[in-house]
């Protein structure tokens, strides 16, 4: 049985732009995120509070959450934290929710936080019970879950066991991120059912890239598994500055035509989703990776490519 909806959280803004040697402009970002709300979009990571010197394009995250302070009260937004100091900056400012993180893998772990990847469990544990404590919800990723760039193949039972520790801290969600976009089908169901059985009632979110083009494949897999969320980012852009050829996400786009036409409602509108990729490629000087944004959907409607500036649709 498949599933009648799956929530999607929309990463463009965060995970999309990190890896951008362009500058995205603050006011420009909004205009991203809202033209997200605008599609239909409920919650979305929009920034990340790490240091501006490793990740520029995330320099402005205070500001941006600024000029997000009159959205409805059902819109979720999501700040990225990877250590205390990180978390204690996203709670000055109106955050909806903390996204910890933590690794699969020693080496990565080093590279992207400075320790082990037991350590940075021990570490997204404290981010989420320190958010709790300020009343935010909170919530934690496994990065490189199903693969790292630097030792290889990850072991399912480390990740099952990083999830059940995560668990204790009873977070709204835990994720598993294929970050570096290794993971097939079968992978992913395998995995997705593991963590979901190691820490029932805690819902799982799946965050894919489509690095080796099976990221459309492993959502599908993931939802077959019972992840409850995907999350996946405008036109398919982003990726990790952290991992060697770590290229973007799973296209919100491509993934809402899926989903919509398997019959799994996700609140999101796909024509207003396309006007939006639309723009976005023009934000950015070049076409998307995204393909359901360059073909149309189907059955074919009156949506014609729209004539874009940079000022917006």
């Amino acid at each position: 049985m498949y599933p009648d909806t799956v929530e999607l959280v929309e990463v463009s803004a965060r995970d999309g732009l990190q890896n951008e040697n362009m500058v995205f402009p603050t006011e420009r970002k909004i205009a991203l995120i809202r033209h997200m709300i605008a599609a239909g979009a409920k919650r979305l990571e929009v920034a990340s509070f790490v240091r501006a010197d490793r990740v520029p394009q995330m320099a402005d995250a205070e500001a941006v959450i600024a000029g997000l302070s009159a959205l409805p009260e059902d819109i979720v937004t999501i700040g990225l934290v990877m250590n205390k100091r990180g978390a204690l900056r996203a709670l000055e400012t109106a955050i909806r929710q903390i996204g910890a993180v933590c690794v699969a893998s020693d080496s990565f772990a080093q590279r992207n936080q400075g320790q082990t990847s037991m350590e940075s469990v021990d570490v997204a544990i404290d981010i989420i019970r320190l958010a709790r404590a300020e009343g935010r919800s909170a919530q934690v990723t496994i990065g490189a879950a199903f693969g790292c760039p630097f030792e290889g193949e990850v072991d399912p039972a480390h990740v099952v066991a990083m999830a059940e520790r995560l668990a204790e801290a009873e977070p709204s969600e835990i994720a598993l991120a294929d970050t570096i976009g290794v993971a097939v089908p079968q992978h992913v169901s395998d995995l997705v059912s593991k963590v979901r059985e190691a820490i029932h009632p805690i819902p799982v979110r799946v965050h894919l890239h489509n690095t080796r083009n099976t990221g459309i494949a492993n959502a599908w897999a993931a939802v077959q598994a019972g992840a409850a969320t995907l999350d996946s980012a405008l036109g398919g852009i982003g990726g990790c500055p952290f991992a060697p050829a770590a290229t973007g996400n799973i296209a919100t786009e491509d993934l809402l035509y899926m989903l919509d036409r398997s019959g799994m409602a996700t609140g999101f509108d796909l024509t207003r989703t396309i006007e939006a990729a639309q723009w976005l490629s023009t934000q950015m000087e070049r076409g998307l990776p995204a393909m359901v944004s360059r073909a149309g959907p189907f059955p074919c409607s009156a949506l014609q490519p729209t004539k874009m500036t940079k000022d917006g649709i």
